[in-house]
C-alpha cells in the first residue's frame, strides 16, 4: 500500500465522535493551560472516563472541580501515577514541566498525553524519546490537525490525488496576545519554550503530515520581540523554513492579531500540490461566511469551497483504541517525536533579533 493508499484508507475510516460506552479510565496532571479541556473532550468522546485529576494550584483545582464533578481530585502527582486502574494521563501543565512529567508517567506504565508543545528543550525531547522507545508507552501530542475537521478533508484531499503531488506547505499562525489573560509563564522563554516550538509546532506537524517526509532538516529560522518591550522575555515574531524528503514547508508564527478580528486568529494553511492546491482558513472568513474551518480547492477544473462541518474527528476514538490494543491509529509516534526536534531546532538556531541577541 502506497502513502496516498494508507492516508485515504486511514482518514475515510473516521467515525463519528458520537459518545461511546465508557472503555477507560484516565487523569488529567497539570491544568495550566485551558486546552486541557479540549483534551478531556476527545479522550471522553473515544470512550474515556475523567477518573481523576492534580493540580499544585489550588485555584486551579477548585475550577477544575466544578466543571467535572465527577473526577476525584488527588492528594498528589504520586497517587495518580500509583493508581493501576488509570492507564492514560492528559496533561496541560507548564511547558518546561510537560516532558519530565510525560516520561514519569511513561516510567509508571501508562500512557500519555499532551497538549502542545510536548517537550520545551532538545534535552527533554532526548529523555522521551529514550524513555518512550523503553518502555513502549504512547507518547501523544495533541495538536491541531487532530481537533480541526478542515485539516481533516484537507488531508482527505490530499491522499485522494486531488492535487497531486505535494510540493510545499505554507502555514501563517497568527494569534492575539490578550496580555490580561495570560499567566506569568507565559512570557518566560524557559517555561514557554519559544514562538516556534509553541505556536510553529502545529504547522512543523502539519509540514510533515501533508508531504509524507518522514526526514526534514530545518533550512533557516529567526525570532523576535517587535512589539513587545515590556516582556524581554516574549517572542511575539518567528519563521522557519523546512526541507523534508517528499517535500518544503514555511511556517510564520506571530501574536499581533488586533483586537478587531472577531476571533483569536486568522490562521492559513496553503498545501501547493502539482496540480492543484488547497487553503485552509482554520478560525475565520474574512470574506463573510462564518464561523472556522473553511476549505478552498482549486485544480484544472475551477475553484470550490468544502464544507467541512460535518468532518468527523477520530483521534480520541483511536488513542482509546491504541490505549486498550497497544496499536499506533491514532498517530505515527515517529512523526510526532520528528515534528518535536523540528521545532525544536529551529528555536534552538534561530537568528534573534537586537532585544534577544546575546
Amino acid at each position: 500500500m502506497n502513502r496516498r493508499e494508507f492516508l485515504g484508507a486511514t482518514l475515510s475510516a473516521a467515525l463519528l465522535p458520537t459518545l461511546q460506552s465508557r472503555r477507560i479510565r484516565f487523569a488529567a496532571i497539570g491544568l495550566n493551560h485551558s486546552h486541557i479541556h479540549g483534551q478531556i473532550a476527545a479522550v471522553t468522546r473515544g470512550g474515556g472516563e475523567l477518573a481523576a485529576f492534580y493540580a499544585r494550584e489550588p485555584d486551579l483545582a477548585e475550577a477544575f472541580a466544578r466543571r467535572y464533578p465527577g473526577a476525584t481530585p488527588a492528594r498528589s502527582v504520586q497517587e495518580i501515577l500509583d493508581d493501576r486502574s488509570i492507564p492514560l494521563v492528559v496533561s496541560a501543565a507548564i511547558p518546561s514541566e510537560r516532558a519530565p512529567l510525560g516520561v514519569e508517567v511513561m516510567r509508571h506504565g501508562k500512557d500519555f498525553m499532551v497538549d502542545k508543545p510536548g517537550a520545551t528543550t532538545l534535552e527533554q525531547l532526548d529523555t522521551v524519546r529514550r524513555v518512550q522507545r523503553e518502555t513502549r508507552r504512547i507518547y501523544s501530542v495533541l495538536i491541531e490537525r487532530h481537533e480541526s475537521p478542515s485539516v481533516q478533508k484537507a488531508g482527505q484531499l490530499v491522499a485522494s490525488g486531488a492535487i497531486g503531488t505535494v510540493v510545499q506547505t505554507i502555514a501563517l499562525a497568527p494569534h492575539k496576545i490578550t496580555p490580561a489573560t495570560r499567566p506569568p509563564w507565559f512570557f518566560d522563554r524557559a517555561q514557554y519554550g519559544g514562538i516556534l516550538v509553541d505556536l510553529a509546532s502545529h504547522h512543523v506537524d502539519q509540514f510533515l503530515f501533508f508531504t509524507g517526509s518522514t526526514h526534514a532538516a530545518v533550512l533557516a529560522a529567526q525570532v523576535d520581540n517587535v512589539g513587545h518591550p515590556q516582556w524581554p522575555g516574549l517572542e511575539d515574531f518567528g519563521d522557519m523554513m523546512v526541507k523534508g524528503d517528499r517535500g518544503r514547508g514555511y511556517i510564520r508564527a506571530d501574536w499581533f492579531t488586533p483586537d478587531g478580528l472577531p476571533v483569536f486568529g486568522d490562521g492559513r494553511t496553503t498545501v501547493l500540490g502539482t496540480d492543484g492546491y488547497l487553503e485552509i482558513r482554520k478560525s475565520a472568513d474574512i470574506g463573510g461566511r462564518a464561523g472556522g474551518n473553511h476549505l478552498f480547492l482549486v485544480d484544472r477544473k475551477g475553484v470550490q469551497y468544502v464544507d467541512c462541518r460535518d468532518v468527523p474527528l477520530p483521534y480520541g476514538e483511536r488513542l482509546v483504541d491504541d490505549v486498550l490494543n497497544r496499536t499506533s491509529t491514532a498517530d505515527d509516534q515517529a512523526r510526532t517525536l520528528l515534528a518535536m526536534e523540528l521545532a525544536l531546532r529551529a528555536e534552538a538556531s534561530a537568528a534573534r533579533g537586537p532585544r534577544q541577541a546575546g
